[in-house]
């Protein structure tokens, strides 16, 4: 196969090997707090779960990434990148520890969460630095594949962190703390396999100029704007965006309702709803993998909007007609055709924004785009923590989700038959 062959070839790289080993035992950790987290809120035994405390965890979780992301960069390069990758892991093991130690304590919720926030703010760092130093690691001529198999790698470690985040919650009888320090341990592995890089082979460069920080933060900001303004002048980039925006948010909504479904109306016990929930992140994770794999054939016949088109009508009428017996069954069916349809968008948009933007404007678009994303997600959690009932079974939020699928649906099946008669008219030309 070729990825296998590809990766072969990248793994005769020494200082390749070292990094990747970096952001898989990263991920893994990422994907094991994560869940640990998501369980904590969910699953606790201590407390009534409501959607208000899993929107208040969603916040936790992605927020940090739209608002540190764009600035990320200017600290990335003043920092020595390993240096990052080092002391960014031990802080994020230390803070895991005092995550651990406020669950076994009586402490208030918002110490929790903030412990929590800052373990997921300190990743964005080590994410993008990871991203950064790749070049460093792999010559010209493989980056592209490079820049494809590792962060796929490290998507996978995420996953199969959480697999067994939730395996460990059923060995142990639920310990959220004992499932933290794993994660804590990993986030140690990660810093000491990054010590086995050379201090400087990551950079930045030391001979290079900066300018100030107050100054380069300034640039950051304003460049942000400047972005929006281009994307105010690329319309199809911005429908694009608009589109994924809202199928994020639609995500974003049905996913409360199944966490709700898994604790509190398919289970009498915090296993039985773990394993619910572990079934229906497997299902969400197998639509993702295959519209990776369908995606380029599909935009080929179709277009980016026709395949976006075909998506979100596939939504609109699926996840009704799955979703409103609420059975477990069904909605792991949804739960594939979601992850499908929600990735498929976004390889779509992903590849619109790449060939509509232009390349000075294209980062700061991209550091937008995934302010949207996560915000969207965010977004949808609070609005679905007033709407849904104890038991996650609502009637109201399925019909409105299915309703702004079948608005996107219609939105770029119009787009993509007005594109399609500005090209044959171009052609009568």
């Amino acid at each position: 196969m070729p990825v296998v062959r590809d990766l072969r070839v990248l793994l005769r790289f020494r200082n390749f090997r070292r990094l990747l080993a970096v952001r898989l035992l990263s991920q893994s950790a990422d994907g094991v707090y994560q869940v640990a987290l998501a369980t904590y809120v969910v699953f606790s035994p201590e407390g009534q779960t409501t959607p208000g405390a899993i929107a208040s965890a969603m916040a936790v979780l992605l927020l940090p990434y739209s608002l540190i992301g764009p600035f990320a960069g200017v600290l990335l390069d003043r920092w020595p990148r390993r240096q990052v990758f080092l002391y960014g892991n031990l802080l994020r093991a230390a803070l895991a520890c005092c995550t651990a130690l406020l669950l076994l304590s009586s402490v208030p919720a918002w110490a929790f969460y903030a412990s929590a926030l800052c373990v997921t703010a300190v990743n964005r760092f080590v994410l993008a630095g990871l991203s950064a130093a790749l070049p460093r690691v792999v010559d010209t001529d493989r980056l592209v594949v490079a820049n494809s198999l590792s962060p796929t790698a490290g998507t996978l470690a995420a996953t199969a962190g959480g697999g067994l985040a939730l395996s460990m919650q059923l060995l142990t009888d639920g310990s959220d703390a004992a499932v933290i320090l794993l994660g804590a341990v990993l986030y140690l592995l990660s810093a000491l396999t990054s010590l086995t890089l050379p201090r400087g082979l990551l950079g930045p460069d030391e001979d290079l100029h900066h300018v100030r920080l107050r100054e380069a933060l300034t640039t950051t900001a304003r460049g942000l704007v400047a972005g929006l303004r281009h994307l105010a002048e690329r319309k199809d980039a911005a429908r694009a965006l608009a589109a994924i925006t809202v199928i994020r948010f639609c995500y974003g909504a049905l996913t409360v309702m199944v966490l709700m479904l898994c604790r509190y109306a398919w289970s009498d016990s915090e296993s039985d709803g773990l394993t619910l929930l572990g079934l229906a992140l497997g299902a969400s994770a197998a639509g993702y993998f295959v519209a990776a794999a369908i995606t380029p054939w599909a935009v080929g016949r179709l277009g980016r909007y026709g395949w976006m088109a075909v998506c979100a009508g596939a939504a609109a009428l699926l996840e009704p007609a799955l979703g409103l017996p609420f059975a477990p069954t069904p909605m792991l069916a949804a739960a594939f055709v979601l992850g499908l349809v929600t990735q498929g968008t976004k390889i779509a948009t992903d590849t619109e924004v790449q060939t509509s933007v232009d390349d000075s404007f294209r980062g700061r678009i991209f550091s937008l785009y995934d302010v949207l994303f996560n915000v969207a997600f965010v977004a949808a959690a609070a609005l679905s923590a007033l709407a849904l009932p104890a038991d996650g079974r609502s009637v109201l939020v399925v019909v409105v989700v299915a309703v702004l699928y079948a608005l996107v649906s219609v939105a770029m099946f119009r787009r993509r038959h007005i594109s399609l008669a500005l090209q044959r008219a171009r052609i009568k030309e």
